[in-house]
């Protein structure tokens, strides 16, 4: 299968990687040959780690690269495609526009598919003439790593295109779970939820960032607590999920005052080197001592 992964960020490469892992062939486009160098490093690092850790046999790491090209075209990444993943920045009338161009290069039959985490999937796929093609595929990060896929089903997507998209899933090994479209999904607007919460118990004073993230961890069995989620998704993003559901959904998804502090002062977490926690390399150094650690107040506004 030609699969046409739209953004070499973070979920772009990842899902180009998972992609041309399970044997497609896949071209990754993005606006700037920097983005699509810096995606394509990531693939092979991710892939020489997985050397190193012996979870990926040598001659697969070849294999994947191969199978894998970059490109600033976007017809060169969505004209032979059966399907087409976007993942571009989580702004609405982008991902729209985005659709828009690619429906005039894709062949009439490719499955189209967002990544968006919160963003309305109906609304995107009005865009379209055939809006029964359109599909959610909600990777989740890092895309290499994590088993589950959200499949999104719009008000017009097909049967057929459902179809698609578990067998699709399936064959990436991962597991896909079916969401009808709504505010959040079911895996956003609940990990929000926990996210907005533990910032408000930093505001209230209740604990540390990583007393609050150990207790989720070592109490719940979480992989990573909602503070360090927080920073390695990005509290920018977090702050633009919240005030998606907050006006889709009430008031309970008002961002804390705490969070937009953060997102003001420019510190968005691990991709900037400090959020509720200082980064380095990528690896927790320290939490921030900007007063947002758990021993200040602060309301909602």
């Amino acid at each position: 299968m030609h699969v046409g992964v739209l953004g070499a960020g973070t979920m772009g490469h990842g899902i180009a990687q998972v992609a041309a892992m399970a044997g497609h062939d896949v071209v990754m486009r993005d606006v700037q040959t920097e983005f699509v160098r810096d995606g394509l490093e990531s693939i092979e690092g991710n892939l020489r780690e997985g050397v190193d850790r012996g979870k990926v046999p040598e001659e697969d790491l070849e294999a994947t690269l191969e199978r894998i090209e970059g490109t600033i075209d976007l017809e060169a990444a969505v004209g032979e495609a059966d399907l087409v993943i976007e993942a571009v920045p989580e702004e609405l009338d982008l991902k729209r526009r985005t659709f828009e161009e690619v429906a005039d290069l894709a062949p009439a039959d490719a499955t189209l598919a967002s990544n968006t985490s919160s963003l309305s999937l109906t609304e995107i796929a009005s865009t379209l003439d055939d809006p029964g093609r359109m599909i959610g595929l909600h990777f989740f990060n890092p895309p290499h790593v994590m088993a589950l896929v959200e499949i999104v089903v719009a008000e017009q997507t097909d049967e057929s295109t459902v179809a698609f998209a578990r067998e699709f899933v399936d064959d990436l090994g991962k597991e896909p779970i079916t969401v009808r479209d709504t505010a959040g999904f079911a895996t956003s607007r609940l990990g929000v939820a926990l996210g907005v919460e533990a910032m408000r118990m930093l505001e209230e004073g209740v604990a540390s960032p990583r007393d609050v993230d150990r207790a989720m961890e070592l109490g719940y069995n979480h992989p990573m607590g909602p503070i360090e989620l927080g920073d390695v998704v990005g509290l920018d993003v977090r702050l633009d999920i919240l005030e998606h559901l907050r006006e889709e959904l009430g008031e309970r998804f008002r961002p804390p005052q705490i969070l937009r502090r953060k997102v003001r002062a420019g510190k968005l977490g691990r991709k900037t080197g400090e959020g509720f926690y200082v980064w380095e390399d990528g690896e927790i150094v320290g939490v921030s001592d900007d007063g947002s650690g758990g021993l200040g107040g602060g309301a909602d506004e």
